[in-house]
């Protein structure tokens, strides 16, 4: 069950806020647990093996924090044996299929959840966090349904303190209920559509492409997947908000940033102060010279893209981030705050070159599509299929370069209290509804990861 689907929208989510307002605050984690199960099950009805695993991980999670908290000298290799169980479930299902050469099931969300039980360990470990003395509360805060397929990744913590105590009031349900429709109208009106044109690009062949529209390909499918994960983010914290808890940004205008590394701080926030916290700090961060700063960045960029996939072409994407952001830090980072225009076009383009490398698996073909970027030794061909794709899909593009932008936030926020704002909230849950019932809609990107 996805959040964009008729099922959640006219059948789970209504009748469990139904049945979650009607207990009483204090029990109010009980029908929050038993959603979010059936909220998993659902998902998971054709493989329960995938429910087992996640309740075993979660397990182990909550007996290796309980005996370190017992066994204080034994904290190290009690963390490092849990996590290399973790990591290997993680690392065995994302690869095993890349080494056999068969399809493997990826198990639902685990991605998120096995990097959200490992930061719950690893703070307890560095006494940043008492060991969750209750399994049930430890299962219901990783179990929570609202983040747990695609995050935000959000700290236990954090978590912890909302299930002990949470506040309800109409005001926060209803920027919530705002915020999800925006998300759902963001996923089907924008994401959905938009990606109809890389579908298109992909059924041409990049060898029949012209140079416009291999630009215009990667334009859509940059903006495809940012809209599909804000989409999706934005309706995650929604839901955390109907039910009393708030959950952290993952997205802030990641598109009006003027370099790679800015970029980065604005796209997918949960992921990136992750591999900060429990990856590049304990490195050494950038305390010890640029030379190991460099290093560490490297490190991040390699698990990062090996965590997004087992095929090369994450692991070609991630070297590439991590050269530009060296570079930036190394030569170009005064540059591009002194000339607007010129690091804007910068960002502009790199960014949707490092998501052409993240779209095309398969390596030659990266190649072909590079010479079709760049056809200085080749044919160029004919515009006719731009021309034709351009005017099928112009609108949704030139809507979602302006939902991109921070005029549109603006406005939207100026407007959302106001009738206007309800009328067209309501204007676009409906017609996300028709996508929806109309089979115009796919599955959420991020799930495949």
């Amino acid at each position: 069950m996805v959040f964009s689907s008729l099922e959640f929208l006219f059948v789970f989510l209504p009748v469990f806020l139904f049945i979650y307002y009607l207990v009483p605050q204090r029990f109010r984690n009980w029908p929050l647990l038993l959603g979010s199960i059936s909220f998993y099950a659902y998902g998971a009805r054709n493989h329960p093996w995938i429910l087992l695993l996640f309740f075993s991980l979660n397990l182990l999670a909550y007996v290796t924090g309980s005996l370190m908290e017992t066994n204080p000298n034994q904290r190290k290799g009690l963390l490092i044996g849990a996590l290399c169980v973790i990591f290997g479930s993680l690392l065995g299902f994302k690869y095993a299929g890349f080494f056999t050469g068969t399809t493997i099931l990826l198990p639902l969300g685990i991605s998120f959840y096995s990097f959200q039980l490992a930061a719950y360990l690893i703070d307890v470990q560095q006494r940043r966090l008492k060991a969750e003395r209750s399994f049930l509360k430890l299962l219901t805060g990783m179990l929570l349904f609202p983040k747990l397929i695609s995050g935000p990744l959000t700290p236990y913590e954090s978590i912890s303190k909302q299930l002990d105590q949470r506040s309800f009031s109409w005001e926060r349900f209803n920027y919530g209920l705002q915020d999800f429709v925006f998300g759902l109208a963001m996923k089907c009106l924008l994401a959905d559509q938009i990606g109809g044109l890389w579908h298109q690009v992909q059924t041409i062949g990049f060898t029949s492409l012209s140079t416009p529209l291999a630009w215009l390909g990667i334009a859509a499918f940059s903006l495809q997947l940012y809209f599909d994960f804000y989409g999706y983010s934005l309706m995650a914290i929604g839901l955390g908000r109907m039910i009393g808890f708030r959950l952290p940004k993952n997205f802030i205008l990641p598109y009006t940033s003027r370099s790679m590394t800015e970029f980065w701080r604005r796209w997918h926030i949960t992921l990136g102060r992750w591999f900060l916290d429990y990856v590049y700090i304990p490195l050494g961060g950038s305390r010890e010279g640029k030379g190991k700063e460099l290093r560490n960045l490297l490190i991040v960029w390699l698990l990062t893209g090996i965590w997004h996939g087992a095929t090369p072409n994450f692991v070609l994407w991630g070297l590439f981030i991590f050269l530009l952001i060296a570079i930036e830090k190394l030569w170009l980072e005064a540059f591009l705050e002194r000339h607007r225009v010129v690091s804007h076009t910068y960002l502009i383009v790199t960014i949707m070159l490092s998501w052409m490398l993240f779209a095309i698996t398969d390596l030659s073909q990266i190649a072909t599509y590079l010479g079709r970027l760049f056809p200085f030794f080749g044919e160029w061909l004919p515009i006719t299929d731009f021309l034709r794709l351009g005017q099928q899909y112009g609108i949704f593009l030139v809507l979602g370069i302006l939902v991109s932008t921070s005029w549109f936030m603006r406005c939207w926020d100026n407007i959302r209290q106001t009738r206007w704002g309800t009328i067209t909230l309501l204007v676009l849950f409906w017609l996300s509804v028709y996508c929806l019932s109309a089979g115009l809609n796919d599955p959420f990107l991020y799930f495949s990861f």
